[in-house]
């Protein structure tokens, strides 16, 4: 194993949505020399700016932010792919001396990048998952997650019978592979010889969680979600895109197609954004060496403190 001093450092901060993670990492970047590297899933996609909270232009002025605004939205993009990419990154932040600092929401991304995970292939194989897709139009969702339980019960208990295109993926995987999802997935015992990370979760009390996730909600439709969602659409854009999984695009498109009230919309939002935090925090506190703080001066004092730290014992160069 690699020792501490040949391991590239990585500065981790974690946490559910609407926790303030990219102002507290993008404050100690500034602070300590450092690049954030995002570990979101939604935030990769081009025009999706308004509903994911991208980082904010003078956010994006104060330090440089990595791996946002890069995938376009008609575009699939897998794990394997944020794996390669991130880790690319994160060798030419420290190769530039700079200290790099992940930052994100996304379990399965901060996984790929911090332990040793034998990830399925990344581009999907048309003629499967059209057929795939072909015999979920024709049974239904709930149908194919009951196959995927049979052959696959780990991933089947994460996966939401309501979610065809995980299932699906999930589906194809074992046919190209021949292995459960889960099982290509899995965590080595062995801790990562890649990086000596110090790691974080930001996190509030629950109320006060949800309540910053409403009020981000309603903040983020007057500020123009709506108009955003319509303006894909018009692109092509439709439910079956990846990129249009996202919590509230796709209740946004049922709602341009008039299935219910913007409304009833809004609050279907917030119910599921709460929901997504609540399977954040399940998540996070299933991984290992993670501290736990709430958003505030004293974490961030904590997190400056160690890096330089480090920077004096010879591990992060100046």
């Amino acid at each position: 194993m690699a020792s501490a001093q040949d391991r590239i450092p990585l500065l981790v901060i974690a946490g559910p949505t609407a926790s303030g993670k990219t102002e507290v990492a993008v404050a100690i970047a500034a602070h300590v020399g450092g690049e954030v590297v995002s570990a979101d899933s939604m935030q990769i996609y081009r025009h999706l700016d308004v509903g994911t909270a991208k980082p904010t232009d003078e956010q994006r002025e104060r330090v440089p932010i990595h791996l946002i605004d890069f995938v376009a939205p008609d575009e699939e993009y897998s794990v394997a792919a944020y794996q390669r990419d991130a880790r690319e990154a994160i060798l030419d932040i420290y190769s530039r001396g700079r200290l790099p600092i992940l930052t994100g929401g996304t379990g399965l991304y901060l996984r790929a990048v911090l332990e040793h995970l034998d990830l399925p292939p990344g581009p999907p194989d048309g003629s499967i998952r059209r057929r795939l897709q072909e015999e979920a139009d024709r049974l239904g969702s709930e149908a194919m997650h009951a196959r995927l339980a049979e052959i696959d019960p780990e991933a089947a208990r994460i996966i939401l019978p309501g979610d065809a295109r995980r299932i699906i993926r999930a589906l194809e995987v074992h046919q190209l592979t021949g292995r459960p999802i889960s099982d290509l997935q899995r965590v080595d015992e062995a801790p990562p010889v890649d990086y000596n990370t110090a790691r974080y979760v930001l996190t509030a009390p629950r109320a006060q969680l949800f309540d910053r996730i409403e009020r981000r909600v309603d903040a983020m439709v007057a500020a123009g979600w709506l108009e955003e969602v319509a303006a894909l659409r018009e692109r092509g854009l439709s439910i079956s895109q990846q990129s249009m999984q996202a919590i509230g695009y796709r209740h946004l498109l049922e709602h341009l197609d008039g299935e219910r009230g913007l409304d009833e919309t809004v609050d279907l939002i917030k119910r599921d954004t709460r929901r997504y935090a609540k399977r954040q925090i399940t998540w996070l506190r299933r991984e290992r060496q993670y501290a736990w703080f709430a958003p505030g001066n004293q974490f961030q004092r904590r997190a400056v403190e160690r890096v330089m730290a480090a920077r004096a014992q010879g591990l992060l160069r100046q």
